[in-house]
């Protein structure tokens, strides 16, 4: 700002200086960045290879004494934990149980070795493990298989042949022949490899920023939308009700449609486990989020259950008597790996894109969450680099994508983890597992994994109970909560990620479009100003109008600002001189039809007199612009024109509380005159100046005319 200068003893003097613009060209900034990034040395090729690595930093200075004990803890709890989900989540993702298990494997390994965030577990989760079971199951479909029981339909016939399709694929310069399963796995690991893609590339572009658009309640909502399509998905498993995986679009509705259709069905066996299940479950949960801070270490209650569970269905022989479906074979050891089919990536690139944008946003949300609870930093782009990295390498080792999970980070950090150490150490419970165990689950039920799934979404359920407080608290934001929750359940997960995000943006663009007006009142016996609509004796300022509008003025609210503007003030300029003209027009008339001159001097004086008593009090209105972030070319266009129209019928326009970004805007749109003379009687650094101003200068106008 130049200055205020004084303009009666009463004024008081303030003249700042502005700092001159020492601002780099942008040409001499870019080729001073490209010498700086391209001159490689040793100590910067070792500080890169150590930020790509942040293992190496920070694993040779790691403190055994403190931190072993809470690592290994942690790291065996999260393991167990992983076991139950992993087999769990593979119902979600269409495909066999190991493949989960080598997904927890990989991905705790690579976060070790390249995450920035102490705390996250990053694996397997239930979101995630959706979005790739629709696009599995709608690929699986197109191909020819049958979603549920590897079986084909023979044209012209109503019978099922027990024979199985085979699709040839190829990989590099081999063709193989490839069935339902070899094809969903498949199909996974190329999403996989292409959301990973996605991410490096965003990490090298740094997009890292685009998760800002990912509000809170959109997130919330989405998470809540797509776990009521998770519930509806493991339903039939709970009943043991036998219908066909209903396609992505729609999914909620149709499912719910057939599982009435098909209610008689119902396998009793399985209704009785999972009612056994759950209430075991819940149970737990409740008692341990009860009891929290008595028992330090969680229950692993999934882990009991499925045990038990197994125990029960081989000794029972529950599949072969009652029909109950159970997991079935799972084999040990790795399967050897193999380069993703690039072949298929045409037909799933799209569906990446919102896979690496929902992984990408919560691995960084929550690293930087946990980051700032204990006080420590992490590196958004390296966390992108890191779950990028999570998973591309593990696409060619037959896992699907992953990424940071609420849940299991919450379960490390109450249970002592302190370091990525307890990453290893879970991937060390899921190795074994994998190596020895695994064939141990061939008879639990299916039913058992769809209860815990279930009871794992009682936190994103419960959000509903959080509506009524959500509405009280910010409108919008329960309103973008509940259109991002309808459109991931009643739709698709990707089209309520796309809704939710464009409903965000335009939510923010409609409130700066209509944003909040208020005329402004003085607070008796000081200085300040505030909303006369929403406070109680306030004192108006008789001739002065003050109007403050609450957002910046560019071309989406110019329209508005201004019909806001001469409601406010109870006067349109452009109206008025129309309004004054006619009045001129009607007079003039009237003064030709009289061929006197006596008659015309006495109708030049009714003129004078029409025109006097037609003259509105309103003599300055003050903009208070302590809520305009900036201008546009459209919106410095408006003020100047404002400033014209206001001036033709005589009432001054002054500015208060200008930021230097709209103060520079009109300095440049000429709106203080040439060189900003005038700049000192219109722009002042508080509203109480202006108002001062404008009755020093309506009292030099009455003394001038007295």
């Amino acid at each position: 700002m130049e200055g205020v200068t004084e303009t009666s003893p009463s004024c008081v003097h303030i003249h700042l200086e502005r700092k001159s613009n020492n601002s780099v060209k942008l040409s001499t900034s870019l080729k001073a960045n490209l010498k700086k990034k391209c001159v490689c040395s040793g100590k910067k090729a070792k500080k890169a290879f150590t930020g790509f690595f942040p293992v190496i930093r920070w694993l040779p200075k790691y403190d055994f004494k403190e931190n072993t004990w809470g690592d290994v803890m942690s790291g065996l709890i999260i393991g167990i934990i992983l076991v139950p989900q992993a087999i769990a989540y593979s119902l979600l993702a269409g495909l066999k149980p190991i493949y989960s298990l080598y997904t927890s494997f990989f991905a705790n390994i690579i976060y070790f070795v390249m995450g920035t965030s102490r705390h996250v577990s990053v694996g397997i989760f239930s979101l995630l493990s959706l979005m790739v079971g629709q696009v599995v199951d709608r690929e699986v479909l197109l191909a020819g298989f049958d979603l549920d029981d590897d079986v084909i339909k023979v044209a012209n016939s109503s019978e099922f042949m027990n024979v199985t399709t085979t699709i040839n694929i190829s990989l590099g310069l081999v063709d193989i022949e490839c069935g339902k399963e070899c094809y969903a796995i498949s199909i996974a690991a190329a999403l996989t490899f292409t959301a990973g893609i996605y991410q490096i590339l965003m990490a090298i572009f740094r997009l890292g920023f685009l998760s800002i658009y990912l509000s809170e309640a959109m997130l919330d909502g989405f998470a809540t939308g797509a776990s009521l399509t998770i519930l509806t998905a493991q339903v039939k498993y709970l009943i043991g009700v036998k219908i066909p995986r209903s396609p992505a679009t729609g999914m909620l509705i149709i499912t719910w449609v057939n599982l009435f259709k098909n209610i008689h069905t119902t396998n009793v066996c399985d209704v009785i486990t999972s009612a056994i299940c759950i209430a075991v479950l819940v149970a737990a949960k409740e008692l341990g989020d009860r009891y929290k801070d008595k028992i330090k270490i969680p229950l692993p209650t999934e882990l009991v259950v499925i045990v038990v569970a197994t125990l029960v269905s081989h000794f029972c022989n529950l599949n072969e008597l009652y029909g109950s479906s159970v997991s079935g074979v799972i084999p040990t050891g790795f399967i050897p790996p193999k380069v993703p089919d690039f072949g298929l990536i045409g037909k799933i690139a799209v569906d990446a894109i919102p896979l690496a944008v929902v992984s990408f946003a919560f691995t960084i949300s929550l690293s930087e969450m946990f980051a700032k609870k204990y006080a420590y930093n992490v590196k958004a782009n390296q966390e992108m680099f890191a779950i990028g990295f999570c998973n591309i390498i593990p696409s060619f080792f037959h896992c699907f994508a992953t990424s940071a999970a609420l849940a299991k980070t919450l379960v490390k950090t109450s249970t002592g983890c302190k370091t990525q150490v307890s990453s290893v150490v879970s991937a060390v419970v899921v190795l074994l597992v994998l190596l020895f165990f695994a064939p141990l689950f061939y008879s639990l039920q299916k039913c058992v994994l769809a209860c815990i799934i279930i009871v794992s979404l009682r936190g994103a359920l419960r959000k509903f109970k959080d509506l009524p407080a959500q509405w009280r608290l910010n409108k919008t934001d329960a309103i973008i909560w509940s259109v991002t929750v309808a459109a991931s359940a009643l739709v698709s997960t990707e089209i309520g990620l796309i809704v939710g995000v464009v409903f965000s943006m335009v939510s923010i663009i409609v409130r700066t479009q209509i944003p909040n007006t208020t005329m402004l009142s003085q607070i008796q016996n000081s200085v300040f100003y505030e909303d006369g609509d929403k406070y109680e004796n306030l004192l108006p300022i008789p001739k002065i109008k003050i109007f403050r509008f609450e957002a910046p003025l560019y071309y989406a609210n110019k329209v508005y600002f201004l019909q806001s503007l001469y409601k406010k003030v109870g006067m349109d300029p452009g109206l008025e001189i129309i309004r004054r003209k006619k009045l001129e027009k009607k007079v003039k008339k009237q003064v030709k039809r009289k061929q006197a001159d006596d008659m015309k001097n006495t109708d030049n004086n009714d003129l004078h007199i029409q025109l006097v008593n037609n003259k509105s009090d309103l003599q300055t209105v003050i903009l208070d612009c302590s809520s305009i972030a900036f201008l546009d070319t459209t919106g410095i266009n408006t003020l100047n024109a404002l400033l014209k129209d206001y001036k033709e019928v005589h009432i001054s326009v002054l500015l208060a509380c200008c930021n230097t970004a709209v103060i520079d805007a009109l300095s440049r749109g000429g709106y203080f005159g040439k060189q900003n003379k005038d700049i000192h009687k219109m722009l002042f650094y508080n509203v109480h100046d202006a108002v001062e101003f404008a009755r020093e200068k309506e009292l030099a106008i009455t003394d001038s005319t007295v």
